[in-house]
């Protein structure tokens, strides 16, 4: 009978047991793990860390003068390069609705002589530099294919002549300045306006200027007196005085009366109506002189003063 000896479960016997291995992780591990799950530690690592390593290399790029230096012109060159294409140049401008004097003005204002690029024509900057002209009211600028620079400009049109201590102004019906002149025969067809702050009620003026139509071969202008009325003047040396409040009727009254009456076809001087209620009208030199004889008084000068007879020599 012979006995078999199984050596390898002999030797695994003789070894002793090893403890099995916990899967449980590390605390470091765990910790880490932890951490990773947080958004901002993940972003930090993703997006953070790479970028301050790129800003660092970076830095360390640019901290010698010589490699700061060759960027910049390079930069400076190829930003020339792309502005200085044909496509972005602008060869000539045109301008539309503007006198020649505007014309000549709007050019002139050009920061740069054509052709240049359109990068160096701040469009924004001229239009209100152009918009400080008096004579400009609105402009519209913008550069169309074909490397053409547009300006549509919209003149203000003079309504009024404004006569002041510095001269006369040509005045829109917003009472904004347009241009001087130095006579009122430069433009004769405007209605003429007078005294301190009469450019800044023009609305009124051309109202009691529309008011006057019956009368308006006659009129010479309207005088603003102490800034709160106004006086109408007519040619023969007549004048209407209006009161502050209501003028535009007061003058239809007075026209009414007129064309019912013939009152100012009459030797009357002055109608005033400051006071609506108690209208007062002053007669001219040769009808006072008329009741002044016919009352055996003595007449009146052209000064207002007394003619004293001559006695006999």
């Amino acid at each position: 009978m012979s006995v078999v000896i199984d050596h390898r479960s002999r030797n695994q016997a003789e070894q002793p047991s090893r403890p099995k291995r916990d899967p449980a992780p590390s605390r470091l591990k765990y910790r880490l793990e932890r951490m990773w799950l947080t958004p901002l530690y993940r972003r930090l690592v993703r997006v953070g860390l790479p970028a301050f390593l790129i800003a660092m290399t970076a830095g360390l790029w640019l901290a010698d003068e010589g490699r700061r230096a060759a960027l910049s012109e390079g930069l400076a060159g190829l930003v020339e390069r792309v502005q200085n294409r044909e496509a972005f140049q602008v060869t000539m401008m045109t301008i539309e609705g503007a006198s020649p004097a505007v014309d000549k003005a709007l050019r002139g204002m050009l920061p740069v002589d054509l052709p240049a690029s359109s990068f160096d024509i701040d469009l924004a900057a001229l239009r209100l530099q152009v918009l400080q002209l008096d004579a400009v009211e609105s402009i519209d600028l913008r550069i169309k294919p074909g490397g053409i620079l547009s300006a549509t400009v919209t003149e203000r049109q003079p309504a009024l002549l404004w006569r002041h201590a510095r001269g006369i102004d040509m005045l829109d019906k917003s009472g904004h300045r347009v241009a001087s002149v130095t006579s009122r025969d430069v433009r004769p067809n405007l209605p003429l306006i007078a005294g301190d702050g009469a450019d800044l009620v023009t609305q009124e003026a051309l109202a009691l200027i529309d008011a006057a139509g019956p009368i308006l071969p006659r009129l010479r202008g309207l005088v603003r007196k102490g800034e709160r009325r106004w006086d109408v003047i007519l040619d023969k040396g007549q004048m209407i005085m209006l009161p502050a409040e209501g003028a535009v009727t007061a003058l239809e009254a007075a026209i009414a009366l007129d064309h019912a009456q013939d009152m100012l076809g009459r030797d009357i001087s002055v109608v005033d109506l400051r006071d609506p209620s108690r209208p007062i009208v002053r007669l001219g030199l040769d009808a006072r002189n008329t009741l002044r004889t016919a009352r055996g008084m003595l007449p009146l000068g052209p000064d207002g003063k007394v003619i004293e007879e001559r006695k006999g020599g």
